[in-house]
């Protein structure tokens, strides 16, 4: 079903629901004086009530629509074409069988009583999709099942490409909301930028305590078709959640929890308090084409995501795996006290940053996800340039940590104008004897490089512990690079410096001390 925007009415200021942080609004008292008949059109900011048919006697009692339990979404719409602009339609305790779409009008509200109250239940290629702008939805469980392909058009509009909630429009609020969906609709969150349902730029919408969970498809989805406004804008999440997306059933095999760029660029990104775990590949993902600017996530935890097994031929960079904590290839990202923890292949997973910040990140276990093979080449912060890019520093980590990876700690390659300060890297298992590679040998990437190999004009601050390869630090194909801090190792070989170029490296600030010194 394609949803085309109809004409407006005047707008009014939008009614946000206090205390978005805490359970809504309990439906007892809600309606009382605004009790209306189902034909009459309600005042402006003004509520009406729908019941569940499973709902209570009482709340059946107060409602101006009552639903039976078929086609539950003729009175739900019924319902918000009655209200005005600021008007505000609450749902009742239960379950709306859904057969067919939601689509709340301008400046409405849809008010349930809490994701483990109140449950939309979509059949029948039925979603809740927000076409108009200053559409708040608040409290409430969704799930979408059984879509099949209805339409003729295979290149834009095919049913299964949408999301149980679908954000068409800007300026939406969607606080409260848990979701879920089987593996035949591509996202149970889905802005998407449409121009033939909405031309404008797609921002400012809001994500507050929402939840997909045990999904066959993404969590969250960000996409564009059209040519024209493809770039969404200033979208933000707070203390969201993506669990165990694609890891009982996939829509392909590339799901992830969040997805914020996948045929649309993305600017003004705010990710705060979020949690991605046991996606079927990455846990926060941007695809790699689409250009990111003034992205920041803070405080965000990624774990035990790449589900999806190691193929046996992988070679780091491969854009058919992913595996990833933070999987971000390329563009303008900030990552701040976030954390990656026994993810598949990647904690964290960054090519050609164009001025990216790293600041207080951790990394512990990356390679070994609870219940999965361990993978065959892990590594706990991956960072990679495969074309010049402007910025300079191209990256800045500033004391970030690697704990006991099952891999590399550290690698980095094709990589100019780095900085790396106060960088912990703690008993890396290691590949091939090596715990971390500070540039690469010839062939080691899928990518064809367009600069040199290796790392050039950079600084590298770094403190590195373990015994359990061979050589802890291994310095390969370096020009003009900085080396300070201390390698405590009892390796065979604790540093090994092989290949750099003119230049070289300058290694005297760096030091290296056994395992027991006391220094």
């Amino acid at each position: 079903m394609i949803t085309r925007l109809h004409e407006k009415p005047a707008e009014s200021p939008r009614k946000r629901p206090a205390g978005t942080d805490l359970p809504v609004v309990l439906l007892v008292g809600i309606v009382v004086g605004l009790l209306l008949v189902p034909s009459a059109a309600a005042a402006p900011g003004a509520s009406l009530v729908v019941a569940a048919g499973d709902s209570s006697p009482a709340s059946k009692a107060q409602a101006n629509y009552t639903c039976d339990g078929l086609d539950d979404q003729v009175e739900i719409q019924a319902a918000l074409a009655a209200l005005s602009p600021g008007g505000t339609l609450v749902l009742s305790r239960g379950t709306f069988n859904c057969s067919g779409s939601i689509v709340p009008s301008a400046g409405t509200t849809l008010l349930g009583q809490g994701p483990e109250a109140t449950n939309l239940s979509f059949s029948r290629n039925g979603m809740l999709n927000v076409s108009e702008e200053h559409v708040t939805l608040d409290g409430f469980h969704i799930e979408g099942s059984g879509y099949v392909n209805a339409s003729t058009n295979t290149t834009l509009d095919l049913t299964q490409w949408l999301g149980v909630l679908t954000i068409y429009a800007s300026d939406t609020r969607v606080y409260n909301v848990t979701g879920t969906a089987d593996a035949s609709i591509q996202a149970v969150f889905l802005l998407l930028h449409n121009p033939n349902i909405y031309a404008p730029i797609l921002q400012d919408v809001e994500f507050v305590n929402c939840r997909a969970v045990d999904t066959g498809t993404y969590g969250f989805l960000h996409n564009a078709w059209g040519s024209e406004n493809t770039t969404i804008k200033n979208i933000r999440y707070r203390n969201c959640a993506a669990i165990n997306c694609g890891r009982y059933g996939a829509f392909n095999p590339w799901v992830t929890g969040f997805d914020f760029a996948e045929q649309n660029d993305i600017e003004g990104l705010r990710v705060t308090d979020c949690l991605a775990e046991g996606s079927l590949e990455s846990g926060f993902h941007f695809e790699w084409n689409p250009t990111k600017q003034d992205c920041v996530f803070i405080n965000c935890s990624s774990r035990n995501n790449g589900q999806k097994p190691s193929p046996g031929d992988y070679l780091v960079g491969d854009p058919d795996f992913f595996g990833s904590g933070f999987y971000i290839p390329g563009g303008q990202v900030s990552l701040i006290d976030c954390r990656a923890e026994e993810n598949s292949a990647f904690g964290f997973f960054i090519i050609n940053p164009d001025g990216m910040l790293l600041y207080n990140c951790t990394e512990r276990g990356t390679g070994r996800v609870p219940g999965i093979a361990l993978s065959q080449k892990p590594i706990s912060y991956c960072i990679l340039q495969s074309m010049p890019v402007p910025a300079n520093p191209s990256i800045v980590m500033d004391h970030c940590r690697s704990l006991d990876s099952n891999g590399w700690g550290l690698f980095i390659c094709g990589t100019e104008n780095a900085l790396i300060r106060d960088f912990t890297m703690t008993d890396p298992a290691g590949i091939d004897g090596i715990g971390a590679i500070l540039g690469c040998p010839s062939g080691e990437l899928p990518v064809n490089s367009t600069i040199d190999m290796g790392v050039s004009n950079s600084t590298i601050d770094l403190a590195a512990s373990g015994d359990r390869p061979q050589t802890l630090v291994y310095i390969v194909n370096n020009r003009n690079v900085t080396y300070s801090g201390m390698v405590v190792s009892d390796a065979v070989r604790p540093v090994l410096v092989e290949w750099t170029l003119a230049g070289g490296v300058d290694l005297s600030g760096l030091e290296v001390l056994p395992a027991n010194s006391t220094a």
